[in-house]
């Protein structure tokens, strides 16, 4: 028999891997759904790839790569035999097969066994050759089969990125010399030293200093000057600004180029007047129930137990788009966004709908193809297979030994998102992590991570992209300056001083202020009632610009700003503004509810334009702001403007236009990448994206390229005809081949990535034109978008067809939707979703998923509205 097998394996021995360092075993979720070695058909784990597919996908991984040899991995759990043992730990055959295989459920230890199989499967016959068999496989087949077996997860090996993992205490923390300057920090307003950034800011801990932090792959971050300033002054620890809580504090050192830990950081902090005790003291939501905390304990426990509708029997729901989610560990922030998304049409059509397209073309290894994973993602939610009710028998065996336990085993978990979110959260600095995170921000994460991945396909974006129109005056001159950004997501403020109940409110404090001065227990807590009209007028009220440039003084002036809606999305995503800094440097959530309306009319919020008796800011190109050190010899130059060439190279090497790179960040004003990004997307439908900037001298400021929709006038840079015959050789159009060239500085290489990066999308743009301008309502109807398709949805007719795709229609907008957190800060708590499906709301509370007796519209922290028909 042992030469029977040897010889069978004989063919496959060369496609047959032993697991190197780094890589990863995929053993306990498919890549294309979320069958694991406890779903019906057990797991099969390819032994080239090491990626882990259930019983109906592992086919097509087999015509696609060809690759034969499958280690199919399968675990029974069941109940104990009558008479074990009680306390006994879970009985597990051939225990050393899953070594590392965590359990998708939860189950009492007491209740159940588990019974592991293993065996080697080869395609396409199915001929199975059980594990262990040492005896009879060939050496390297033994070998690579239990390195398999005995691999640690392929989440675990990431969980040391988590910067709660193996932080080490700076050599520096206890030495550290900080410089008496007097520099103190605010509690917000804080910008970059050096390019006024305002995202991603560290504080040198030596001096004080404000800088941004390092360029991400999501387009997230700064320019690096916080790295600079360490290179020009060695002063080596840094402290992010806006995560700094009783518990945690983001500390980087960069001599030691890791993340470390400052057992001073207290002391250090208290130099810049931040005083981190008094933080401490006022203490922080540890995302628990803790009834042992008996300061202020009352809100947090009501806020918990409100927006959890604890004490209520609430209705468990199954089937499709009733599945939860499984809370990896303060990932329900990740959880709640996904849910609300995929009851949204335009992303059940565009991954769901799309489905077997986006598996059949997915690349080699899925788990990092973003598409993929969101189509899988999707279809976990909607297909309603994770989600299935209990048995007729398992509930009598429940009223029988009137155990809830039982019964917990047998109700599914909801599906885990390991996969997801190591593939979103890959290199960002805080998604990564296993700390909680704003949902706000990662909303915003993803959306970009949409538009990034949708090149050349649908992009359910459109569903929440919108204009808004912001007037600029200049409170000198009066004279006024319109324009329009693209946003999808609007701010709400949320003012205490419109509270209804203020006097209420005064007097806590007062009361409150008086229990603290004589050491008295503080009384009962009071939450600010704010009405909505109250939080909608003080949107539409002017702000101040910052260091606002008047083009009429070419100067610095003060300016102020209002925004309106220039278009309405289809989908309006309605942020409070419910969270801020202290003072004292507490972060803390304000603790207030607003009477959050079911349907909305933002009609009277449309922009106007242009009014009769305004008077327009000259359209002027603002000087470039240069570095102390280069000033005088650039006013001496005509040389073309500074560029922060660095940056321009990052957006590049993302597959943008060199030049089209080099234009966005001359025109955020070296405001850095991320800014940049911004510009890119809003412009890379213009004929002249890719082409050279031309500018008036920097001493002669004259009329703005961009905003006067006059082209510029590259030099003659017809790319070499050797290029263009290498690229054409290759069977690509003379025409994508000179546009590449173009778009790349005749770089070759660049040229041919441009090419495959752009060609599918403009042919299917030019084919496209014509029936989007005619198009007024949602395409393609499926399976997943009946009855939410919206005939008032219509692209703008003042949209410029080069523009941002814009469905503009009427601003009037029902809630279908909310996500409430409860905790004292973003940086730790709970989310939990409400949907309204069917005409009823249901919670989605990580996994558990019911039907809601009482939703707490009035404390969310992001509201979703649709669009209400015309009809």
């Amino acid at each position: 028999m042992a030469a029977d097998l040897g010889e069978l394996l004989v063919p496959y021995m060369p496609t047959i891997r032993v697991p190197r360092t780094g890589d990863r075993v995929f053993k306990s979720e498919c890549a294309f759904s979320y069958d694991s070695p406890e779903s019906e058909g057990g797991l099969y784990v390819c032994m080239n790839t090491f990626l882990g597919f259930g019983r109906e996908h592992v086919e097509r991984h087999y015509r696609k790569t060809g690759q034969s040899v499958y280690m199919h991995l399968k675990r029974h759990v069941k109940e104990k035999a009558t008479g074990a043992a009680g306390g006994a730990i879970p009985r597990r055959r051939n225990g050393k097969v899953f070594l590392d295989l965590e359990l998708n459920r939860d189950f009492n230890g007491d209740e159940y066994e588990c019974e592991d199989e293993a065996k080697l499967v080869i395609f396409p016959d199915h001929f199975e050759i059980p594990l262990p068999n040492i005896e009879e496989l060939p050496a390297l087949v033994t070998i690579a089969c239990d390195a398999v077996l005995n691999a640690a997860s392929a989440y675990k090996k990431q969980e040391p990125d988590s910067w709660d993992e193996e932080i080490q205490v700076s050599k520096h923390a206890r030495s550290l010399r900080q410089q008496d300057n007097g520099v103190r920090i605010p509690p917000s307003g804080w910008k970059c030293q050096k390019c006024e950034m305002r995202e991603n800011l560290w504080l040198n801990l030596s001096d004080g200093a404000v800088l941004c932090g390092k360029w991400f792959f999501d387009g997230a971050g700064g320019n690096g000057h916080a790295l600079d300033h360490f290179k020009d002054t060695n002063f080596p620890l840094a402290v992010k600004l806006d995560n700094i809580t009783p518990d945690i504090a983001d500390i980087y050192s960069f001599d030691e180029e890791e993340a470390v830990l400052d057992p001073q950081i207290a002391e250090h902090l208290q130099h810049f007047g931040i005083d981190i005790i008094q933080i401490q003291l006022n203490g922080t939501d540890n995302g628990h129930h803790d009834t042992d905390n008996t300061n202020n304990v009352r809100p947090r426990v009501s806020e918990w137990e409100v927006i959890q509708e604890s004490g209520m029997k609430l209705k468990a729901v199954y089937g499709s788009g009733f599945t939860g989610i499984k809370n990896l560990g303060n990932s329900c922030y990740l959880g709640t966004i996904m849910q609300v998304l995929f009851s949204i049409p335009e992303f059940q059509r565009a991954y769901v709908g799309n489905l077997q397209r986006i598996y059949d073309y997915s690349p080699l290894d899925p788990s990092t193809d973003f598409s993929t994973q969101m189509a899988k993602l999707g279809h976990g939610l909607l297909s309603g297979l994770y989600s299935k009710p209990p048995m007729k028998s398992e509930l009598i065996e429940q009223v029988m030994k009137e155990e809830y336990k039982v019964l917990d085993w047998h109700q599914p978990k909801g599906i885990s998102l390991k996969m997801f979110k190591a593939l979103v959260s890959n290199g960002h600095p805080e998604f990564s992590s296993n700390r909680q995170q704003d949902a706000q921000k990662f909303f915003l994460h993803l959306i970009n991570l949409v538009e990034r991945n949708s090149v050349g396909s649908e992009n359910p974006n459109d569903a929440f992209r919108y204009l808004v129109e912001e007037r600029v005056q200049c409170c000198q001159t009066q004279k006024v300056r319109y324009t329009q950004k693209v946003d999808y997501l609007m701010q709400l403020p949320a003012p205490i001083e419109a509270a209804s109940n203020r006097e209420e409110l005064i007097a806590y404090e007062a009361k409150r202020n008086e229990a603290e001065e004589n050491m008295r227990a503080p009384p009962e807590p009071v939450r600010a009632r704010i009405p909505f009209t109250a939080c909608l007028q003080a949107f539409t009220e002017p702000e101040n610009v910052p260091d606002f440039w008047s083009s009429e003084l070419q100067a610095k002036s003060a300016g102020v700003k209002t925004s309106r809606f220039a278009s309405f999305p289809e989908y309006l995503v309605v942020q409070v503004k419910k969270f801020t800094f202290g003072v004292d440097w507490v972060p803390k959530k304000v603790d207030l509810s607003i009477d959050i309306p079911d349907f909305l009319d933002l009609s009277r919020l449309r922009g106007t334009g242009l009014q009769a008796g305004e008077q327009e800011l000259p359209d002027l190109t603002p000087p470039i702001v240069l570095p102390e050190d280069t000033r005088d010899n650039s006013m001496n130059s005509s040389d073309s403007p500074e560029i922060d060439e660095s940056a321009a190279m990052q957006l590049a090497e993302m597959g943008f236009p060199l030049e089209a790179c080099r234009k966005a960040i001359y025109y955020t004003g070296n405001m850095g990448p991320e800014m940049a990004l911004n510009w890119i997307i809003a412009h890379m439908e213009e004929p002249d994206f890719a082409e050279p900037l031309a500018l008036p001298t920097f001493m002669e400021p004259g009329p703005s390229v961009a905003s006067s929709g006059l082209a510029a006038t590259p030099l003659d840079s017809h790319p070499p005809e050797e290029s263009i015959a290498i690229l054409t050789s290759m069977g690509f159009p003379r025409r994508h081949t000179v546009q590449a060239l173009k778009a790349t500085n005749n770089n070759l290489e660049r040229a041919l990535e441009w090419i495959f990066t752009h060609t599918e999308r403009e042919e299917e743009e030019t084919s496209d034109a014509l029936s989007d301008m005619a198009d007024t309502t949602e395409p393609n109807d499926n399976a997943f978008s009946n009855s939410n398709t919206h005939s008032d949805s219509t692209l703008s007719p003042d949209q410029d067809a080069s523009g941002p795709r814009i469905k503009d229609g009427p601003g009037r907008y029902e809630l279908f939707a909310f996500i409430s957190h409860i905790g004292a800060s973003t940086m730790s708590g709970h989310y939990v979703c409400h949907i309204k499906k069917e005409g009823r709301w249901v919670i989605f509370n990580d996994h558990k998923v019911c039907l809601s007796e009482r939703p707490p519209k009035d404390l969310g922290y992001i509201y979703f509205y649709r669009r209400l028909s015309s009809s």
